[in-house]
């Protein structure tokens, strides 16, 4: 917790913070007294609740009622929770059993059970292949107006792209231009490829400039991996379980929103932005990537199957969620997809 807060403040705010997930009412003076070990009297938690308002960790919604956390409390309860050690817990069974089922209908399992075993609403995409590496780019002749770039991306991913051409080209000048585009391209990820390597090679193409720019493009597209990415839900009806989420227009938002993919994929790459994040993101009201969840806590975790493709796990629910019930699940759920998904290659190497 905050180094301005001293023991007895940051007592009486996580017992503020617990009692409120837990019965989702303003919280007294009186019910604090009841709930921690501190043995102080009403007026003292009185006294060091007005501080911690001051400080903007909790705010009173009407008169003569109890407190609500802010924003601010929850980022610091959640901060101080995940820097505890990491607990071993089984709460979720008999997960994903169906492990020959292909990817997808695995992950569509997985936003099921997670929506089932926390009873929020939850977003599972599918993995995407990034930091992508060209292995191989081969220019073949189709017709004298026509030729077939096939490009081999890491992850045996295969790009075919048609690409017209102002005059017929011979064997000789496909070669060469083979050559010289896999010498300076095979091994290279999108970031690697630079305008001072394009300019070289279209330097050293001479008049075929023009047709190595446009294989070029075609490499980047295919390396960046630009294909629509795949989204599964579940639990969106769980709004409807949580006051603060259930009136009709903010309802109708939440669920517009887990109806529109555009969205959902935003929050899926928003979480996936980081290469190196593989552990649990926690967004907390306003700091959601959606604004339709401002209203919400939005707990994310990243998968990886294998070196380079990597998905996102969501968590969407009232910002009083359980949130050590909402990551315990997280981490074991990412750690068994995993699992799975390994113990598949294993069995099936070219599967």
């Amino acid at each position: 917790m905050s180094a301005e807060l001293d023991e007895r403040k940051k007592k009486i705010l996580q017992a503020v913070i617990r009692n409120y997930l837990e019965t989702g009412e303003p919280v007294g003076s009186r019910t604090i007294s009841k709930y921690t070990d501190l043995n102080l009297s009403s007026a003292t938690i009185r006294n060091e609740m007005s501080d911690l308002e001051e400080l903007g960790y909790i705010i009173q919604p009407h008169t003569s009622a109890g407190r609500i956390p802010t924003d601010q409390a929850y980022r610091l309860y959640v901060d101080s929770m995940m820097e505890e050690k990491d607990r071993e817990i089984g709460e979720l069974k008999e997960m994903l059993i169906e492990a020959e089922s292909k990817v997808d209908k695995v992950l569509k399992n997985v936003a099921k059970v997670l929506a089932t075993n926390t009873n929020y609403a939850t977003v599972v995409s599918a993995p995407q292949i990034r930091g992508n590496k060209l292995k191989f780019l081969q220019l073949s002749r189709v017709d004298e107006t026509q030729i077939l770039a096939v490009i081999v991306v890491e992850g045996n991913v295969i790009r075919n792209e048609m690409i017209p051409v102002d005059e017929p080209l011979n064997d000789e000048t496909l070669l060469k231009l083979n050559i010289l585009l896999n010498t300076h391209l095979t091994g290279l990820s999108i970031d690697e490829i630079n305008l001072g390597m394009i300019t070289a090679i279209k330097e050293q193409a001479g008049i075929h400039s023009d047709l190595v720019a446009t294989v070029m493009d075609a490499v980047a597209q295919a390396i960046k991996g630009e294909e629509d990415l795949e989204i599964y839900t579940s639990g969106a009806n769980n709004f409807f379980k949580y006051p603060e989420l259930a009136d009709n227009e903010r309802a109708s938002e939440l669920i517009g929103t887990f109806e529109e993919k555009k969205a959902l994929a935003k929050l899926a790459t928003e979480n996936l932005a980081d290469e190196q994040n593989t552990g649990i993101q926690v967004y907390i009201g306003e700091e959601s990537p959606i604004k339709a969840m401002k209203d919400c806590s939005v707990v994310t975790a990243t998968y990886e199957l294998e070196e380079g493709m990597r998905g996102s796990i969501a968590i969407i629910g009232p910002k009083r969620m359980d949130y050590e019930k909402v990551v315990a699940s997280l981490k074991t759920m990412k750690d068994e997809l995993e699992r799975i998904y390994n113990r598949r290659k294993e069995a099936d190497p070219d599967g």
